[in-house]
C-alpha cells in the first residue's frame, strides 16, 4: 500500500476544519445535556452554544490538559519514578515500605469507621 507524503502545510489544512468540526460537535452535545437535564434537576437557566464551548474550555483547564493524555506517571508522581526506586532497594527495605503502607492504609480505615 503507498504512503501519502503529506507536507505539514497539507496536514494543517485538515486538520483545522477537524478540529473545528470536533469543538462545534462537543459543543452542541454539551448544550443539548446541559439544557435536557440540570434546569429540571437544580434549576438552573439553559445555556447557549457560546456557552457552552467555554464550559467544555473551562472543563479541560481544570481537570484535564489539551495535550495527549495516557503517559507514564500521569496520575501523580510515582508511575515509573517509583518502579525505578523498587527496583533499587533492597529486600529489607521494602519489607519497611510494605509495613508502612499496610501502617497508614489501616490508620485511614479506622478514620473513616470513626
Amino acid at each position: 500500500m503507498r504512503r501519502g507524503n503529506f507536507s505539514r502545510g497539507k496536514k494543517l489544512l485538515f486538520f483545522i476544519p477537524g478540529a473545528i468540526l470536533i469543538a462545534t460537535a462537543l459543543g452542541y452535545v454539551i448544550k443539548f445535556l446541559w439544557n435536557s437535564i440540570l434546569p429540571e434537576v437544580v434549576f438552573c437557566k439553559p445555556i447557549n452554544f457560546w456557552q457552552a464551548l467555554g464550559l467544555l474550555v473551562l472543563c479541560r483547564l481544570l481537570f484535564g490538559s489539551f495535550g495527549r493524555g495516557g503517559g507514564p506517571g500521569k496520575f501523580g508522581p510515582g508511575g515509573a519514578g517509583m518502579r525505578e526506586k523498587w527496583r533499587h532497594m533492597s529486600t529489607e527495605e521494602r519489607d519497611r515500605f510494605r509495613e508502612e503502607y499496610k501502617n497508614r492504609c489501616r490508620d485511614w480505615r479506622r478514620r473513616r469507621d470513626e
